[in-house]
């Protein structure tokens, strides 16, 4: 869509902007992890109180199914989830990690392309506060690039001098 010519031009386009940086995010976060060969290494973490890639992948994932299952109709905030569960690292193979990681994107990119324009502005609750579709989706939008960015810095962490740029290298002097 080009031009957009009218408001609700103008909210498709914006969800279809967004859906391509969800996916974005996703792929890159899949990207870092993917250079990493000792599945043993998704398990590491800086420091005591920090969280290793696995955690926060389960997090992420815990979020998703959390927020966006029934998004339209009842609280991101399901009385089943256990946040506290989701940082315990209990993901011991990097096929049981991305399971979980595909399954929460699965559940919020399906229900991201079900959205139309006009449910931009429609009331949705997170922990019993009203929000707009639009800020809902911006809300994740926050949450989700910080947690890919540290999947990203703590794979760069592990791989040091093997890491592979992700994006466009630094310049090396001649």
């Amino acid at each position: 869509m080009e031009n957009p010519s009218n408001v609700q031009d103008v909210a498709n386009l914006y969800l279809q902007i967004a859906t391509e940086n969800f996916k974005q995010l996703k792929a890159s976060a899949e990207k870092a992890i993917s250079q990493i060969k000792d599945d043993a290494r998704l398990n590491w973490a800086p420091g005591e109180e920090s969280n290793s890639i696995a955690v926060i992948v389960k997090h992420v994932s815990g979020n998703m199914i959390s927020r966006w299952t029934d998004f339209l109709t009842t609280d991101g905030e399901k009385p089943g989830r256990n946040r506290d569960e989701e940082f315990e690292g209990t993901l011991s193979s990097r096929e049981e990690l991305l399971a979980v990681w595909n399954r929460g994107w699965g559940v919020f990119l399906r229900t991201l392309s079900e959205l139309k324009g006009e449910d931009l502005l429609r009331t949705v609750y997170i922990k019993q506060k009203p929000h707009s579709v639009l800020e809902a989706i911006e809300r994740q939008m926050s949450h989700y690039s910080s947690h890919v960015g540290q999947i990203i810095y703590l794979a760069k962490m592990i791989q040091g001098d093997e890491w592979q740029t992700l994006s466009i290298p630094k310049r090396k002097k001649a």
